[in-house]
């Protein structure tokens, strides 16, 4: 077998491979003997069609894959032979198909970048520490009550964090507007749910008092039909309810799984969940610069293959998380390409680290992440039992373990500077960067 190699791109290849006639009448050959033991044709016993007949009804099926066949595994033996690592299946161009003579064929694909993973010294990491004080447990515990908030009707006018019961109809240039419209929706005055001015123009309104409310609709509504425009709404109230915040009590801790521990029973479990919070914000914030320290310093160009890809995964992704009758294809490309092309990037630079500093999962810390998860369920150890049972589950956590090792190694050489901040601060979501 014949093979040259072209480089015609940073990634693309060019591999030209001319196999022998020998080759493939051998596999056509093959393919017919394997035919003749399992023809069945009317006149002849099963095994016992001359070969003649063979050729002449199976032939050109027979070659057609054997040269498929052939295409197949010469490919994969002139890339190990060319020490290549194809990223995706190759672009198969025939140059000679021709009975008896050799096979010719150009196969295009692109190979994964090689690369070394360099710049560690040039990332600068933020690393924040935090403490659970007991004034972010008492905020923590308000949140709770506030979230299995309970609404009671009141025999007075309405103010901000009611929840009234409306009917209201919205007209534009004295024309009911689609959607504008409703009967018996609840609505928490300041919620926002409203356009501006229609929740604090029922502040002060009493069940059975209807109000007409003269307002406009932002100039950037999702509706452009109605963005900017003056809207009359005619709101009836039919009822008006106040807030009430259950009390801190067995029934109240019983919602959360927790039972016959009293108050203190309820702010430990409490504490420990917000400490595991805690701990996994300021790790996702650390993991979060590190790579985009590593993206920052190690720019690599992408294959095509593996880009297209991911982008597929991220559309049916969406598909999943929205639903509707829509198919992942349909979602454009353009969507999901800088999405796709960061894990792409990211997922080579991971893989690089690993292999350059010889990482494998630590499975003590694997044991150690599991024991953190399952500690948030009544049974521990039942779950820590499961994972140990599930190979896949289990590979899904070392792989998780695996990528904590990469910004492990890369704090040791990075620039990391320790931060003490509130628990607050410590638990907030990371600001998105700002477009230039």
């Amino acid at each position: 077998m014949q093979v040259s190699v072209e480089n015609t791109t940073a990634l693309e290849r060019r591999l030209s491979i001319t196999v022998p006639a020998e080759r493939i009448e051998t596999a056509v050959n093959k393919r017919l003997q394997q035919t003749a033991q399992k023809a069945k044709i009317a006149g002849f016993r099963p095994g016992k069609v001359p070969m003649s007949e063979i050729k002449r009804r199976f032939g050109a099926d027979a070659r057609q894959e054997a040269v498929g066949d052939v295409i197949q595994a010469s490919f994969y033996e002139a890339v190990v032979e060319q020490k290549l690592n194809p990223a995706g299946s190759p672009s198969i161009e025939p140059k000679s198909l021709e009975a008896g003579k050799d096979l010719e064929y150009v196969a295009v694909f692109e190979v994964f970048p090689e690369f070394e993973v360099a710049g560690f010294d040039g990332i600068a990491i933020e690393r924040l520490s935090a403490e659970v004080a007991d004034s972010d447990l008492d905020n923590m515990l308000e949140i709770l009550r506030k979230q299995n908030t309970r609404f009671e009707v009141a025999e007075r006018a309405a103010q901000n964090e009611d929840q009234l019961n409306i009917d209201f109809v919205g007209k534009v240039d004295g024309e009911v507007f689609a959607g504008g419209s409703a009967k018996g929706t609840q609505l928490v005055l300041g919620s926002n749910r409203m356009i501006p001015g229609f929740e604090d123009g029922l502040v002060g309104a009493k069940a059975g008092e209807e109000r007409v409310l003269n307002l406009e609709f932002p100039a950037d509504y999702q509706n452009l039909d109605l963005a900017g425009k003056a809207a009359e709404f005619t709101v009836t109230v039919n009822s008006v309810s106040e807030p009430k915040l259950p009390e801190l009590n067995e029934e109240f801790f019983a919602q959360f799984g927790i039972k016959e521990t009293g108050i203190e029973g309820f702010r430990t479990e409490v504490r420990k969940n917000m400490e595991r919070e805690l701990r996994q914000a300021i790790k996702s914030k650390v993991k979060n610069q590190v790579m985009d320290g590593l993206l920052a310093a190690n720019p690599i160009e992408v294959p095509k293959a593996l880009l297209s890809n991911e982008v597929d995964r991220l559309r049916v992704q969406a598909v999943q998380q929205f639903g509707g009758n829509i198919k992942p294809d349909q979602l454009p490309a353009e969507l999901f390409e800088e999405q796709a092309k960061r894990r792409v990037v990211l997922g080579l630079i991971v893989a690089e680290v690993v292999k350059q500093f010889d990482l494998k999962p630590d499975e003590d810390r694997v044991r150690e992440m599991i024991q953190e998860m399952a500690s948030a369920y009544q049974e521990p150890e039942q779950v820590v039992a499961w994972y140990y049972k599930n190979d896949q589950q289990l590979n899904e956590v070392r792989s998780v373990v695996l990528e904590e090792q990469v910004v492990d190694t890369v704090l040791q050489k990075a620039k990391v500077t320790d931060k003490a901040v509130s628990y607050e601060e410590a638990v907030k979501p990371a600001e998105a960067p700002q477009a230039d």
